[in-house]
C-alpha cells in the first residue's frame, strides 16, 4: 500500500463536497508529475485530502477505489483520473503551519514541492499526520 496527498481549493471542491458525494473522480490534473502520481495509485491506497490556498490544512482521508482511466472532462488522452471514496474526516485538521514546525515532516512533499497537486507521501509521514490529528488542540 502507498500513501498520497491530493490538494483542492475548497471553493472549487471542498472536503464537505467530498463527504456529500462520498465518491468522486479526481479530475483536472494538468501537470505531468501529478498525472504520473495518479497513474501510480492502486486500489486501496490511502489519500490525505488537503485544502490549498484557503485553510492550508489536511482535513480528511480517502481511499482509491478505481485505478487510473481517461479523464472524462477532456478528450486529450494524456490526462487521467482515479476514483476516491471518503474514509474519514480527521479528528482535528492539520495545518501547513503545524507540518512546517515538525522537524520529522521537513522532507514531506507538501513542503518540498508545494505546487504539486497530487503527491506520494511516506507511511511515516502519514502516521505522524494522523497522530497530530488525534492530539487535543489547545
Amino acid at each position: 500500500m502507498k500513501y498520497w496527498l491530493v490538494k483542492s481549493e475548497p471553493y472549487k471542491y471542498s472536503w464537505d463536497d467530498m463527504i456529500k458525494d462520498n465518491t468522486t473522480y479526481w479530475d483536472g490534473v494538468r501537470n505531468y508529475q501529478a498525472r504520473n502520481n495518479l497513474k501510480s495509485m492502486k486500489k486501496g491506497d490511502l489519500v490525505l485530502f488537503y485544502h490549498s490556498n484557503v485553510g492550508k490544512e489536511i482535513v480528511g482521508i480517502t481511499s482509491v477505489i478505481k485505478e487510473f482511466y481517461q479523464d472524462p472532462t477532456t478528450e486529450d488522452p494524456k490526462w487521467v483520473v482515479v476514483d476516491l471514496k471518503v474514509k474519514s474526516s480527521l479528528k482535528n485538521k492539520v495545518s501547513l503551519e503545524d507540518i512546517k514546525k515538525d522537524q520529522k515532516l521537513s522532507e514531506i512533499s507538501l513542503v518540498k514541492q508545494s505546487r504539486l497537486s497530487v503527491m506520494e507521501i511516506k507511511k511515516t509521514h502519514f502516521d505522524i499526520i494522523i497522530r497530530k490529528s488525534n492530539e487535543k488542540k489547545p
